[in-house]
């Protein structure tokens, strides 16, 4: 199994080498293109200076002019008419040349062999040393004629900036591959670490501590790591904490109804007692057949999937004939109603809205008092539309107002401001609201009233 670290250093080392071959192909490209003609050029224009300069003086000794021409960094190779030939420097390192061309320069012509030949790099072919690879020139010495061939001596005049380059470019290599070896460890460092993470969080240790410092790709992630961690904590905490108040709130009511169920069976009990305890029992159970209905409201409403089945309805309407269907409750408190709705036709899921009003109309009315207010208004803005419920009730403190849509929470606990509810209700509403990409605001005053506030989008 190849690991990570493996991987990149194998790729490292790939893209190195692929890199020196490309370099290596474009660099005999430019030779080709730029560099060999430039070249040959040179070496054409000393030959013919060399000779030019021998003609002018016709009577120095050949060997003697071509051993200090050949000192000054030259090869070259004199022939005779008989094919016989001498070289002056440093010999060749490969001499064979084809006669044909040996006679064709003594026949007056040229031969320029830098052009002519042929290798699989040709850059490569600029540090061949062979007759082949030179300029050859007819040239007349003490009146005879011979074929001069010409090559520059590389391995005098460049080569030990050749051996310089060829050392330079291996270590260059070398270094790189080690550094390669060595540095990978640091891409690869915070990898192994999120993986370690990422088991401490599948065994449910949530408690982790990245490196967030960095400011690159891998700080990003370590950041995102830690927040997801974070976020699953909290989830996980929020997960108990909901299993826990699930089966504290169904715990209760069975207690109740196993303690009077048990009363009654009692043959002491009287029959006016086993009345009072069949209502008890009654409401208990009513209790928890809509803590279930509210669980599975919750349920449906976190898969967010298809649950808003949209439609153009009167708002107005909807909430006339709301308070119609709770009258009993406000009128028995004789609360005074208040409302301001004028005709407006909204797109939202009807059923899902009927929830939230009544969750926050039916909560208005219970934490009012006998003889308080209750208003209903509706504010038809450019790109939005408000409804306001408020009461003049015994308000919510300023400590509990931000916790009071989270589920199961009871912000009358203290107060036992009633009895009845679930702790779900609010955190109900909200999530309807949310899925109209809407908002929900509250504001409340102890002694004075609440004001609960819905921002729904126009569609």
């Amino acid at each position: 199994m190849k690991t990570l670290y493996l991987r990149i250093v194998i790729t490292f080392i790939v893209i190195a080498m692929v890199s020196s071959m490309l370099a290596l192909i474009l660099s005999n490209g430019y030779y080709l293109i730029k560099l060999r003609g430039e070249n040959e050029q040179k070496v054409w224009t000393i030959t013919n200076e060399i000779r030019t300069l021998y003609e002018q003086m016709p009577d120095l000794e050949p060997s003697t002019y071509f051993t200090h021409i050949a000192n000054m960094g030259f090869q070259i190779y004199a022939v005779n008419d008989q094919l016989a030939g001498t070289f002056y420097g440093t010999p060749f390192k490969h001499t064979f040349i084809d006669p044909e061309q040996i006679r064709s320069v003594l026949a007056g012509e040229t031969y320029r062999g830098i052009l002519k030949e042929r290798h699989f790099l040709m850059a490569t072919g600029f540090f061949e040393n062979s007759i082949q690879n030179s300029i050859g020139v007819p040239i007349q010495l003490k009146g005879k004629p011979y074929a001069l061939f010409v090559r520059p001596n590389l391995e005098q005049q460049i080569g030990g900036v050749r051996i310089l380059m060829a050392f330079l470019l291996g270590l260059t290599f070398l270094f790189s591959i080690i550094l390669i070896v060595i540095l990978s460890q640091f891409i690869v460092k915070p990898v192994k670490k999120l993986t370690e993470a990422t088991k401490r969080i599948v065994s449910g240790d949530y408690e982790i501590m990245m490196d967030v410092s960095r400011r690159d790709e891998l700080g990003d992630l370590a950041r995102d790591f830690t927040h997801m961690a974070q976020s699953l904590k909290q989830l996980d905490d929020m997960r108990q904490e909901f299993v826990a108040n699930v089966s504290h709130e169904i715990q209760s009511p069975l207690t109740s109804i196993q303690g009077f169920a048990g009363s009654i069976l009692d043959d002491k009990t009287s029959d006016e007692e086993k009345e009072r305890y069949l209502h008890i029992i009654l409401e208990e159970s009513q209790r928890m057949s809509s803590l279930s209905k509210q669980l599975l409201t919750l349920a449906s409403l976190d898969k967010e999937e298809h649950v808003v089945k949209p439609s153009v309805y009167r708002l107005d309407e909807q909430l006339r004939q709301l308070l119609i269907v709770i009258e009993w409750q406000w009128s028995q408190k004789q609360l005074e109603i208040e409302l301001d709705l004028p005709e407006l036709e909204i797109t939202a899921d009807a059923e899902l809205l009927y929830q939230v009003w009544l969750n926050l109309i039916t909560n208005s009315i219970k934490f009012s008092r006998p003889g308080d207010t209750l208003g209903i208004e509706i504010r038809n803005l450019q790109n939005e539309l408000v409804v306001q419920i408020r009461d003049t009730g015994i308000g919510i403190p300023d400590s509990e107002l931000p916790h009071i849509f989270e589920r199961f929470y009871k912000a009358d606990k203290a107060r036992n401001r009633t009895r009845s509810g679930s702790g779900l209700g609010l955190s109900i509403t909200k999530k309807i609201i949310e899925l109209h990409h809407g908002t929900i605001q509250v504001h409340s005053i102890i002694g004075e009233g609440t004001t609960f506030a819905v921002h729904l989008p126009r569609l």
